[in-house]
């Protein structure tokens, strides 16, 4: 597909603008007022926009997610820090999820421009910071650990906040930020775990159970850590050591998975609490569809799941598209389409509404500032081009019908790969699908630009003309603007003709009680092709290197008459299938 690389366009920013997340988990889930007190703390700082606020009142936990430039995000998380600090008091705390402080982990994570090395140096700022002037202990842990036995989250909340007291005296154990001395100031915050880590997905899996021993079962089969080796009975057998009297232990089938089983008395069901801190090699659908697995061989049953915060797009494109060709249907659909495939066969919506605007990262802070074409209503997209604006014109009027004619040849694919008595040829045209999808989105991509390309040389007319600096200037500007007005017409006519491949061979080969639209996709994309080649051609005209303009006006011709010839023999094999 045209993109594949989690978070490098989340957000639309200024070029080589460092971008990081920080996903704080506070402990407290229950009083939505101390939330949002705490929370809303993050936007009184310019350039950091709060995504998401996840209470959970099981838990008694809450989850805040919020982004911006390095100095700005460190500055909103110490202030929340602060204010988690002045509001909860953990010695009155209490709830199903481990911690130990008030505000228990806040990791730093990079998303855009800026290397783990980078964000690692801001985690050991944001360390110091609260420990100095909050008075908080700080352990740092994984990529901003220390110590190789701080790296695990785990290792440096074990004993939780009851144990603390003991804890930060350890010589082993002493915080590597802030106070190492118990006081009434560290009764009331705890400590604090600080990180820089890969994007981590918290995932929890329910269960047709109240049983966390059942849960828990089925967690030691999944997560890396797998179980403790027992002599005789798996549960109450003696425990298998190694030479240093340390539990030997039989690993999960993932890697990078931690699990644990728990009981939720607000759902009234067990679930097993997942943290994937590594979804390339372990990716979400995969631990959902093992888990099913082994809970369905012991008797359970999954119901459902939930996420916990926001997620990457990619982690429920790739889960959607996993579920689709588990079924055997195409995956040549739009991105929506395959996220709800996967909304509802991982069962995100059981426990309450999961709106994918609200819990994807790239839809939560994508830019809408500024409307785009294909974003109107087709209604609209119509007025707006009948209208007396010069744009959109011609050439954004080709890319729209190049469009559409991927659109119909995509139908086709999709037509034929769902077709009854064609169930062996399914990945055939899904894979012809995929290729229609691709082409669709890049032409709907070029109705847009072709009318910026536009807007680039009216607004490179009106620079200054004052003096031969600025004429020269302004000529410079006209001259790359005509430059672009040119080659992007000429993408159409390049992606056009890629597509009427795919056009011909769904005539060929496709459902047959769909070869007139193949036919119409044919049409539609010659005509894109043939009016694209209009635009390039009179924006040549005011462009001055005429060795350019040869060459690709010979390069026009070679695709436009290709072009006719492939729709010549899409209407006759059209023909030739309705004759029959």
């Amino acid at each position: 597909m045209i993109t594949n690389r989690i978070l490098s366009l989340l957000i639309k920013l200024k070029e080589m603008k460092q971008l990081i997340e920080c996903v704080p988990n506070i402990s407290e889930g229950i009083d939505i007022k101390k939330i949002n007190e705490i929370a809303n703390v993050v936007e009184t700082v310019k350039g950091v926009k709060l995504l998401n606020v996840d209470p959970g009142k099981a838990t008694n936990r809450t989850v805040i997610t919020f982004v911006g430039e390095p100095k700005e995000v460190v500055e909103a998380a110490f202030l929340l820090i602060k204010k988690a600090k002045n509001l909860i008091d953990m010695s009155e705390h209490k709830g199903e999820h481990p911690r130990m402080g008030a505000t228990d982990v806040c990791p730093l994570v990079p998303i855009s421009n800026i290397s783990m090395e980078d964000v690692v140096k801001w985690a050991h700022i944001l360390a110091k910071k609260v420990g100095d002037e909050l008075n908080i202990p700080i352990y740092c842990y994984e990529n901003a650990a220390f110590s190789e036995e701080r790296k695990n989250l785990a290792n440096c909340r074990s004993g939780e906040y009851e144990g603390l007291e003991k804890k930060i005296v350890h010589k082993n154990w002493k915080p590597d930020f802030g106070p190492s001395k118990f006081t009434d100031s560290i009764k009331k915050s705890g400590a604090t775990a600080i990180s820089a880590r890969d994007f981590l997905v918290a995932y929890n899996i329910n269960l047709n159970t109240t049983s966390t021993r059942k849960a828990n079962a089925v967690a030691f089969d999944i997560r890396e850590a797998g179980r403790i080796k027992r002599e005789g009975n798996v549960l109450s057998g003696k425990i298998i050591k190694d030479n240093e009297g340390n539990p030997l232990r039989t690993p999960g089938i993932f890697k990078s998975v931690k699990g644990i089983g728990w009981y939720i008395k607000e759902y009234g069901i067990a679930q097993i609490s997942y943290n994937l801190t590594d979804i390339k090699s372990s990716p979400l659908h995969e631990v959902f569809d093992k888990t099913c697995e082994k809970a369905s061989s012991r008797g359970l049953r999954v119901t459902g799941s939930e996420l916990i915060g926001l997620v990457p797009k990619k982690v429920l494109v790739d889960a959607g598209k996993f579920f689709l060709l588990k079924q055997k249907r195409s995956i040549g659909i739009s991105e929506k389409e395959i996220i709800n495939i996967a909304i509802k066969s991982l069962g995100l919506n059981e426990l309450s509404p999961f709106k994918m605007e609200e819990r994807i990262i790239e839809f939560m802070i994508e830019d809408n500032t500024n409307d785009k074409l294909i974003d109107l209503s087709l209604k609209d997209f119509s007025f707006q081009t009948a209208s007396e604006s010069p744009a959109p014109g011609g050439g954004s009027i080709s890319a729209y019908c190049g469009a559409m004619g991927a659109a119909l040849a995509t139908m086709v694919a999709n037509l034929s790969a769902n077709k009854r008595g064609w169930d062996e040829r399914w990945e055939e045209f899904s894979q012809w699908a995929e290729k229609g999808f691709e082409f669709q989105e890049q032409l709907l991509l070029l109705v847009d630009e072709d009318t910026n390309a536009f807007n680039q040389i009216m607004e490179s007319f009106k620079l200054p003309k004052e003096n031969k600096e600025d004429i020269n200037n302004r000529n410079i500007a006209i001259q790359k603007a005509t430059k672009n007005a040119i080659l992007t017409p000429f993408k159409v006519m390049e992606i056009g003709l890629l597509l009427m491949d795919v056009i011909k061979r769904m005539a060929e080969i496709g459902n047959p009680n769909s070869i007139t639209d193949a036919c119409v996709a044919g049409l539609c994309t010659r005509t894109a092709i043939r009016g694209a080649f209009l635009n390039v051609k009179i924006n040549c005209l005011d462009y001055d290197d005429k060795d350019f303009i040869n060459k690709i006006e010979f390069d026009g011709n070679e695709i436009l008459n290709k072009a006719i010839k492939y729709e010549e023999d899409i209407i006759k094999i059209t023909n030739k299938v309705m004759n029959s």
